[in-house]
């Protein structure tokens, strides 16, 4: 999932003194040494060169340097919590609420930085106060935003050289995309039609506002799911809650076609719809083996990425060509999908072996277009060349993860290979009015009251529930199972804890 699927991370940086000389930051004065960042995918080619010289340009204006700790996807949100918890020596890292932020923000780990943002020009230019206010809890912010559109999709990729071969050139509902998937799977030898890597997990099945595979929430794309952190476990709120003052939550699988969806993967899976290793497989892998043509659709997310997929694509299947299928029943403008405006990524600041105004130094000095380029994109001229105003051309297989450290939606080039769909789908997600703001949209779970239930709980749903998500066993034993299990590790305990929260999250909103 480009993650970015998700997309955050870390840095470092310098910084300090305000400066009254305009257009500079307060660099001078700034924290010497290495501004450490862990990063969420492995190093790219050309990573060294590029490095070296973004360091003598940091080392000149700054006086410190940067590094890269690159974790697979697979083990960075262990190692990354691991990192933090045992008082590691680094500046930032990629966190989001989908991985382990509330909890380190709750235990003390991560550094406030309200009111930093201000200090440093160059990143406040970049950075929309409406996005601040959004990525606030209780009026504080514990992570810079990393973000380039207002909405974020997750929806498939597919090989669109193959849907116009089978009969599909257009497809715009649930039904369609099945039918191309089966076509795929009988006509297409040695291609599966569709990729799960072992990070996609709920969001095939649980609506947020959408489940890849959950075709009720295709046509009502209104609810948002939540999590408690450490537990694993993602809840829903009344939908009438504005209205009622009752937040009334369920467990995921409460909400409507949720179990519908786990009853179609798993037929998926039994009829080789989807990858059978998916629980455990990688994200870096899965992309490596679609740019192999060995699959015929994968996991995307609207953040004008995907299209870089094309050029190695094309190296194995020349004639390829990729669309973007959005999740709904309907043409894009159609619904308004509700949204939290959260940002999928943060580049959190490590409180107990971090530096702040380094780490900032660092958020700055990115959010200047030649340094975000160059780090980016890699060398102008070797890995990449502009074409016009805000596009480039790809020279060399240089990929570096900027979700997890430098996006910035005003400095972001977009590929001259992306494709239309992409454009379209991309266009519409940059715009905030084509999404309904959630009711609880800035609400954040308080796991302290429950903090051990919620400990068991995340045993329970690793175990009971990520098999389930991929389609690995069947569904009603399954489930029985995972409602047994968390019954067990006190899921009523938890339900009435969040109902707690979110009736006194209602009261304080509307007073």
């Amino acid at each position: 999932m480009r993650l970015s699927r998700r997309h955050f991370m870390a840095l470092s940086g310098a910084a300090g003194m305000a400066t009254a000389f305009s257009g500079l930051s307060p660099a001078f004065g700034a924290s010497s040494g290495t501004s450490v960042a862990l990063l969420p995918s492995q190093a790219p080619t050309g990573w060294k060169t590029v490095l070296d010289k973004a360091n003598a340009k940091l080392m000149e204006e700054h006086g410190f340097t940067f590094d890269a700790q690159f974790i697979t996807w697979s083990n960075s949100q262990q190692q990354s919590l691991l990192k933090f918890t045992a008082g590691a020596q680094f500046d930032t890292a990629l966190q989001a609420l989908w991985l382990n932020m509330a909890q380190l923000q709750q235990s003390g780990a991560l550094a406030d930085l309200t009111g930093q943002i201000d200090k440093w020009p160059n990143l406040k230019k970049q950075i929309a106060p409406k996005l601040i206010e959004a990525n606030s809890w209780g009026g504080k912010l514990w992570g810079i935003p990393q973000v380039n559109s207002a909405g974020r999709i997750q929806h498939f990729g597919i090989r669109q050289d193959l849907a116009e071969k089978l009969g599909f050139p257009e497809i715009n509902d649930f039904q369609t995309l099945e039918r191309f998937f089966y076509a795929v799977k009988e006509k297409e030898s040695g291609v599966t039609p569709f990729a799960l890597a072992s990070q996609t997990g709920w969001q095939t099945a649980v609506a947020t506002p959408t489940g890849m595979f959950n075709e009720y929430s295709w046509e009502n794309p209104y609810t948002m799911q939540y999590s408690l952190a450490g537990s694993g476990l993602r809840f829903y709120f009344d939908k009438d809650a504005a209205t009622t003052g009752s937040s009334r939550p369920i467990p995921w699988w409460d909400d409507a076609g949720t179990v519908e969806a786990l009853r179609k993967i798993r037929k998926y899976y039994q009829d080789g719809i989807i990858n059978a290793d998916g629980l455990n497989v990688d994200q870096a892998t899965i992309e490596s083996q679609f740019g192999a043509g060995r699959f015929a659709g994968l996991w995307s997310i609207t953040d004008g990425l995907q299209s870089n997929r094309l050029a190695g694509l094309k190296k194995a299947v020349p004639t390829a060509a990729l669309g973007q299928v959005l999740p709904f029943g309907g043409p894009l403008g159609s619904v308004k999908p509700v949204q939290t405006f959260q940002a999928d990524n943060m580049i959190v600041v490590n409180a107990n072996g971090g530096d702040v105004d380094r780490a900032m130094a660092l958020q700055d000095w990115f959010s200047v277009q030649e340094n975000h380029d160059l780090v980016g994109l890699g060398i102008e001229g070797t890995d990449w060349k502009a074409v016009g105003d805000r596009g480039f051309e790809q020279l060399s297989t240089y990929s570096f993860p900027s979700y997890a450290i430098l996006w910035r939606a005003g400095l972001e080039r977009l590929t001259s290979s992306m494709t239309e769909s992409e454009k379209k789908a991309f266009g519409w997600a940059q715009d905030y009015d084509n999404f309904t703001l959630d009711t609880f949209a800035s609400f954040i779970a308080d796991v302290t009251p429950v903090k051990e239930a919620a400990a068991q709980m995340n045993n329970v749903m690793t175990q009971y529930a990520n098999p389930l998500f991929y389609g690995v066993g069947d569904v009603d034993a399954g489930l029985d199972k995972l409602k047994k299990a968390a019954d067990a590790a006190g899921l009523d305990v938890i339900m009435t804890e969040l109902a707690k929260q979110g009736d006194a999250y209602l009261k304080a909103r509307a007073s």
